[in-house]
């Protein structure tokens, strides 16, 4: 546990610089090419567990960037074992270049977060206070992420979301595609989860954060 700690450390410290800053986005050019979204992700962007499509509104637009390039690029979306990353690969490509997606993270970062969703996860949430110790180095004590060390905001992210993505970097649908450096410090963390009660107990603790 430890080692896995160190080296996560490690990888975020020494790869930190590798995103330089982008090109401004524009909020209101993004929200227009938002209309595709919002057919899974809602007008409000707080996202539909029935078209498993996760709260993107208010997150910060560096790790939207990176993401909506990760499925444009098939870091993400291209693994058959994704069905919902396959889904959303498509949508990432109507954007048709690096303006575009930086619009489009513009205005998914201006919305504004309503309220955080019922939990559908059941976990102990004390239970993943425990193991989220090591989460925290990067994320902070509360989920707010940290941009220095390319880790982002979990506060209001569903639990079944979380669930879902830490599932898929234990399995190696995440973190192990060539160019996904930040992917790859990721997931020895999701690896030090022995178990599925191990990821809902982390999930139910998340998701108490506001």
């Amino acid at each position: 546990m430890k080692r896995l700690f160190v080296v996560g450390i490690t990888l975020a410290l020494g790869i930190m610089t590798a995103e330089n800053a982008s090109a401004a986005g524009d909020a209101t050019k993004g929200k227009a090419a938002y209309a595709v979204c919002a057919a899974c992700h809602g007008a409000n962007g707080m996202g539909n567990k029935a078209l498993n499509a996760p709260k993107i509104a208010g997150q910060e637009p560096w790790y939207l960037e990176r993401q909506l390039n990760n499925f444009k690029g098939g870091i993400r979306g291209a693994d058959p074992k994704d069905p919902y990353g396959m889904q959303m690969r498509p949508m990432a490509l109507t954007l048709a270049n690096d303006q575009a997606v930086s619009d489009m993270a513009a205005f998914l970062s201006s919305m504004p977060v309503s309220k955080s969703s019922e939990s559908t996860v059941k976990g102990d949430a004390t239970a993943g206070k425990a193991s989220y110790m090591i989460c925290q180095t990067c994320h902070g004590p509360k989920g707010g992420g940290n941009r220095a060390l390319n880790s982002p905001n979990l506060t209001g992210l569903q639990d079944w979301y979380i669930v879902r993505q830490l599932k898929n970097f234990k399995a190696g649908i995440r973190g192990t595609k060539s160019g996904d450096l930040f992917g790859m410090q990721m997931r020895p963390m999701a690896m030090t989860l022995a178990n599925d009660e191990a990821i809902n107990n982390v999930a139910a603790y998340i998701a108490t954060f506001k």
